[in-house]
């Protein structure tokens, strides 16, 4: 039901979106991998670019971005229906000749679109990809139970976690073995920041960057996590 509430909450998701997008990728990451590095390249808001050897893995790319200095990609992980995580022009701008597009059902498909639901494993093009709930928990409704996906991702032997449009979920509480977390903090749409922090205290990643965030100050991300072992990675994703 379009409540006031829910129209209200979604103008609102318009103009965050709209005001956050950087122009450009951000400087790249490095990650040791038991094989060669891993490389992450935050983008903007929840975009960003995963490389190891010759997979490219884009998540949730966005117009509006000059994406000229980066490879194109040879796998495009999308979230949500939300345009800040689809966007067709988007996916467009950063996929290569042969891309596979991951998605949830609730996308329309593209071609060369694996659909993935809550639950589901797959290699795609050699990359182990497994699609994990995201949602709302404490009666918002913008994002259900079973409609988008986070994901986890193994390059280089390293499990990394993409949350997208998520609360703190008891499933993201029980993971195991997550080496690097992207994970969100801006109410009403995923999380607070200490409520981001109480969960990644329960599942322990070894990296985590605070994505997803405009609207919130992640340094209170940063404090609450301060003893508990974790290497929060801290970046301007809405650089201009």
């Amino acid at each position: 039901m379009w409540t006031r509430t829910r129209i209200k909450g979604l103008l609102l998701m318009l103009v965050v979106s709209a005001a956050c997008r950087a122009t450009g990728p951000q400087p790249p990451e490095t990650i040791t991998g038991d094989d060669s590095d891993v490389t992450i390249v935050p983008i903007t808001h929840a975009t960003l670019q995963v490389r190891h050897g010759s997979d490219v893995v884009d998540i949730d790319p966005v117009s509006g971005v000059d994406y000229s200095s980066l490879p194109p990609a040879t796998i495009v992980l999308v979230t949500d229906i939300h345009e800040d995580h689809f966007d067709a022009r988007g996916i467009g701008a950063v996929v290569g000749p042969n891309a596979e597009v991951v998605a949830p059902a609730v996308i329309p498909s593209p071609p060369r679109t694996v659909l993935m639901t809550n639950g589901d494993k797959k290699d795609v093009r050699g990359v182990p990809i497994e699609a994990v709930p995201m949602y709302n928990v404490h009666g918002e409704t913008y994002h259900t139970k079973g409609r988008g996906n986070g994901y986890i991702v193994t390059v280089g032997r390293k499990r990394l976690y993409i949350a997208g449009d998520t609360a703190c979920t008891p499933e993201m509480r029980a993971f195991t073995h997550i080496d690097v977390a992207f994970v969100p903090m801006n109410l009403p749409f995923t999380m607070s920041p200490a409520e981001a922090a109480d969960c990644v205290k329960a599942f322990k990643p070894a990296i985590v960057f605070p994505y997803h965030y405009s609207g919130s100050n992640p340094q209170e991300f940063v404090t609450a996590t301060q003893g508990s072992g974790i290497e929060v990675r801290l970046r301007n994703w809405y650089r201009r």
